[in-house]
């Protein structure tokens, strides 16, 4: 179970101005999963011929002509996360825990009996609202180790050269440099105060929260016991918060330490948040009394997005504190555009024996190629460049790096007894790029279920786990860098997330 992702941090990191939107923030919207009920958490998420359970209405919404009584439920969870980062050869932990809530929704169904089932084309009808997590967004991760061959503070040195008339700007790396004490002038040039030829300990601790919820109404029916029909208009309500706290450290002993430096810390938090609307059509075919085929459809979903940064500096040198932050002397960077996700296709078959359970299978099609930015007028104050250009270049690269990924899901659900059930399942989630990298990775997921005529109860586990790079600051134009012996990359930290979600679903039927 490995989701290898080469994570190439933005220049923001280090460029406060700069946008943090990126191919890499377009696959974190557009490559969800629904992490709805523990029912369908138990059997792999492979609804799409199988309905009769909430999370259906945000996978196949044909789903929703399955039901034959009306039913309340929610589905809170507990998800634990592993990360382990190497770093310069170190190897750091790190873990944390939250409670979200998956799911919550209620279904009306007007189904008819006796006589009145007979003479009824249409078995059942049936409405759904309420919302379907479909991402999720918590964890945390930390990496430190030695470098003797290179400083984030390189960055703020070749901005310093290469605009040396502009070092009032407030919020360039070049004033924050100046002013935090990493850069010092000698003759025309400006130097880092930062003796990383001596050692000097990198570490970086980041915080991500927030997720994706999808809030849906759904209606659908079942024609002639053989047809099931749904329709989904869906509004998915997106946040994340990211905070990251970079620093640099000089060690014991450095011999180079010509400015007297001893730390400095560039706080970074980044807040997202942003509306979509898309619709979804299901439908569900019973070709006999064991087989179902499915096949649905997803339109795109178009977000609105508010982007927030707020960032600083907090530094000691030549024993002095230096402190600088949006809070009194920095701007706040703030940025609207809008965002298209990919469509959706969802494929799927189930052979069905009701009084021994059922084995299911979903093949879905995503064309990451076609995601796409649309930015507002204007000019971007960190580049000089128009938003419009810039967002021609990002959705060039797009499609340049992304392609169609393939989804498969397969479940199967037991019936032990006439009230309990187990389920399992398996998910493998194609890779997007097209070369140089890959972030296909595995699902694997258990539960079990009780139901009685008016309740359930049903317990879901899945685990996934993956591996990403990221880059510990942006690289260094080292054209404009005046110090000495410099030019080597900025070093990759290599992280290692594991994931464990559980959730319990509690429902009534009435």
């Amino acid at each position: 179970m490995s989701k290898q992702v080469l994570l190439w941090v933005a220049a923001s990191l280090f460029a406060a101005s700069a946008n943090a939107q990126d191919i890499i923030e377009a696959y974190n919207l557009s490559g969800t999963s629904v992490q709805g009920t523990a029912r369908s958490i138990g059997f792999g998420n492979a609804l799409g011929s199988i309905g009769g359970d909430f999370s259906s209405l945000s996978v196949n919404p044909a789903g929703i002509g399955v039901y034959r009584t009306s039913e309340l439920s929610f589905s809170p969870s507990l998800k634990l996360n592993y990360a382990t980062s190497t770093f310069q050869g170190k190897v750091v932990d790190d873990n944390n825990a939250h409670i979200n809530l998956n799911q919550f929704g209620v279904i009306f169904t007007e189904a008819p009996k006796g006589r009145r089932y007979d003479h009824r084309n249409w078995k059942a009808i049936s409405f759904g609202i309420g919302m379907n997590r479909i991402s999720d967004f918590n964890r945390d991760y930390n990496y430190t180790g030695i470098n003797t061959t290179g400083s984030a503070s390189l960055l703020f040195e070749a901005d310093a050269n290469r605009n040396p008339y502009d070092l009032d700007n407030a919020g360039t790396l070049r004033n924050m440099g100046v002013d935090a004490g990493l850069l010092t002038p000698h003759l025309s040039s400006y130097y880092s105060t930062v003796p990383f030829a001596g050692g000097i300990t990198q570490a970086n601790t980041v915080s991500e929260r927030g997720g994706i919820n999808e809030y849906v109404a759904t209606l659908g029916g079942n024609y002639k016991e053989r047809l099931m029909l749904g329709a989904t208009i869906a509004i998915p309500v997106m946040d994340y918060h990211r905070t990251s706290d970079y620093s640099e450290t000089v060690l014991p002993g450095n011999t180079a330490n010509t400015y007297n430096f001893s730390t400095f810390t560039y706080h970074n938090q980044l807040n997202i948040s942003g509306t979509g609307f898309n619709a979804k059509l299901g439908a569900i075919l019973k070709l006999t009394n064991f087989l179902r085929i499915g096949a649905a459809f997803h339109t795109p979903t178009v977000y609105s997005i508010q982007e927030h940064t707020e960032y600083g500096i907090s530094s000691v040198v030549d024993n002095v504190n230096h402190t600088l932050s949006t809070n009194y002397s920095l701007p706040v960077s703030s940025f609207d555009y809008s965002f298209i996700t990919p469509y959706k296709g969802v494929l799927s078959a189930s052979l069905v024996i009701k009084k021994l359970g059922f084995i299911t299978a979903d093949y879905e099609i995503v064309d990451y190629s076609t995601m796409k930015y649309i930015y507002p007028d204007g000019i971007d104050a960190s580049t000089g460049i128009s938003f419009r250009q810039e967002q021609t270049d990002m959705n060039n690269a797009i499609k340049n790096n992304y392609q169609a990924a393939s989804n498969i899901r397969l479940g199967a659900e037991i019936k032990l007894t006439k009230f309990l059930m187990v389920r399992g399942g398996v998910g493998y989630y194609g890779n997007p790029y097209k070369t140089g990298t890959s972030a296909a990775h595995t699902n694997i997921s258990a539960g079990i279920g009780f139901h009685t005529k008016n309740f359930f109860a049903d317990l879901g586990v899945v685990n996934t786990s993956w591996t990403f790079r990221e880059q510990a600051y942006s690289d260094v134009d080292y054209n404009y860098v005046a110090t000495p012996n410099t030019g080597a990359p900025a070093p990759i930290a290599t992280i290692q997330p594991t994931t464990n979600n559980a959730s319990l679903t509690l429902g009534l039927k009435f």
